[in-house]
């Protein structure tokens, strides 16, 4: 044995070069796959992302070595496991007699850089592979990025040209536009109904039995019983062929729109599997182009859901390699208040947050919109903490992984990049939400009120929000509109609509 080739939780892609016919054959590498405390307990993660790496993880070593590879692969619990990529590396090249280590890139900085300073330790040659997943090459977006970040519509663009994604016989735009964002924001009613995610049902109890033995510690439900996250790349394929048939046919309408009636909606469910890469981004992205040439997907629709995989996940992806490790210290709008402490249970009365915050401790899942617009939206109007904020989204949403997280969180959600990612805040009062989605019915807040009793806090939190950034925030040319406005109130509304902010936030965690 001389090789070894080391494969993280993230990069289970059967289709890499290192699995093509030839390489089975070789009778001098061994894969190596960990499970580590190093990779549980840098942050407080959901049970069911826990438990789903794992399965997933055995699941692809058993897949390997029924197929003939060499693997070794370290258990939480194993005696030997030294809970540290380092330690178990350094165990294996002694009784192995490993003579080269191959990786693959890793996704996130932290987990690279690790990786890095491991290999300077162990005295033997070292290969760097691309992991084969991403459509943009890493150096050269990093390179890009690191000078100017473009907006991502222009990104976009490029993507498109560049894969023949959408264009007609003379390379423009199918329909004569890049982008249908404005069709693609629709209330929804509950009609047409939304179809339930493909369930994976497995039982999970024994190897959850094995991560509570190891002390790690979670949040969320593990629902270990009835497992049913697809962590294997024939489930991952299931989920994609259900959504494509069943819920991408009103994905754009319906995409931004909330619902107390489903948690899923009509969005893919395959963004764990995707970001584990048991499924590539073009066989996604074609599996929905197939749609739109059968004619069972409109353009605008199709173009929706293109946008989010070839253009959004690429987009962050070159954001967070060109200016890490920096971006993980922006906070341009200085925010430094505690997390409510409701957000870690959804013990709050605006209910809005509490069926997000509940859904996500139920399913470790809630769409880009609860993310973006209501979690992030009042964290953002509160002045939360974005080093809180990127905490507590990494943990408790099983698809988070630090690269597609953070840009997300500090730069879309948060500003904390003071506009790097958007040419703006995202931020809302309660009239968003109102026209989005059925949460303000029945809320003990009233959405339509800025003060007094019962008076919606994002409506309040929203205008103290501007008012406090408005040096850095004013001259902005699409916050305008907002700062009118403002300027056209009357003073004493004004007033009272801050006095009931301060007094908000100051009882943020009885809210």
């Amino acid at each position: 044995m001389s090789t070894l080739r080391l494969l993280l939780g993230d990069q289970l892609n059967i289709r890499h070069s290192w699995f093509s016919a030839t390489e089975r054959s070789r009778s001098d590498v061994l894969y190596v796959l960990m499970e580590l405390r190093s990779e549980t307990d840098y942050a407080w993660h959901h049970a069911q992302k826990v438990l789903g790496i794992f399965a997933a993880m055995r699941g692809f070593a058993q897949a390997l070595q029924q197929a003939g590879y060499r693997v070794r692969y370290f258990k939480i619990g194993d005696a030997d496991n030294q809970q540290d990529f380092l330690q178990n590396l350094r165990q294996l090249v002694a009784s192995e007699q490993i003579t080269q280590l191959e990786r693959q890139q890793a996704d996130e900085f932290r987990v690279e850089a690790m990786l890095q300073a491991a290999q300077d330790e162990l005295g033997i040659a070292v290969n760097v592979v691309d992991c084969e997943h991403f459509l943009v090459d890493r150096a050269a977006i990093s390179q890009q990025f690191a000078h100017k970040i473009p907006r991502m519509e222009f990104f976009y663009r490029a993507l498109r040209k560049q894969y023949r994604i959408l264009l007609d016989e003379h390379g423009q735009p199918l329909g004569g536009q890049w982008n249908f964002d404005q069709d693609n924001r629709k209330r929804w009613s509950g009609q047409p109904p939304a179809p339930a995610w493909l369930a994976h049902p497995k039982d999970l109890s024994e190897l959850w039995q094995e991560i509570e033995a190891a002390g790690i510690k979670t949040i969320g439900e593990p629902q270990a019983a009835n497992f049913g996250w697809p962590i294997s790349r024939s489930e991952a394929k299931a989920t994609l062929a259900v959504f494509t048939a069943q819920a991408l046919p009103h994905f754009g309408a319906y995409q931004d729109a909330m619902s107390t009636a489903s948690p899923t909606l009509f969005h893919a469910g395959i963004s764990f599997a995707l970001n584990l890469k048991l499924l590539h981004p073009l066989e996604v992205i074609h599996a929905s182009l197939d749609e739109f040439a059968a004619g069972r997907v409109s353009l605008s629709t199709v173009e929706g859901f293109v946008r989010q995989i070839l253009g959004w996940r690429e987009f962050v992806r070159g954001v967070y390699w060109a200016r890490m490790p920096g971006y993980a210290q922006l906070n341009e709008l200085q925010h430094q208040r505690d997390l409510p402490r409701w957000y870690w249970d959804g013990q709050t009365r605006m209910n809005c947050l509490k069926h997000a915050i509940d859904q996500s401790l139920a399913l470790g899942y809630a769409h880009h919109i609860q993310r973006l617009m209501v979690t992030g939206n009042f964290a953002l109007l509160a002045g939360i903490d974005p080093d809180q904020v990127d905490a507590w989204y990494l943990g408790i949403y099983v698809d988070a992984f630090e690269w597609v997280e953070m840009p997300n969180t500090r730069g879309m959600s948060q500003y904390a990049d003071g506009g790097l990612l958007g040419s703006k805040p995202y931020a809302g009062s309660a009239s968003y939400i109102s026209k989005m989605s059925d949460y303000c019915k029945g809320c003990h807040y009233q959405a339509k009120l800025r003060h007094g009793d019962g008076a919606c806090p994002f409506n309040s939190l929203y205008w103290h929000f501007h008012q406090r950034h408005a040096p850095r925030l004013q001259n902005n040319p699409r916050l305008g509109m907002t700062y009118q406005t403002w300027r056209k109130m009357p003073a004493d509304e004004q007033q009272a609509t801050l006095l009931q902010a301060e007094q908000y936030l100051q009882q943020i965690d009885q809210l």
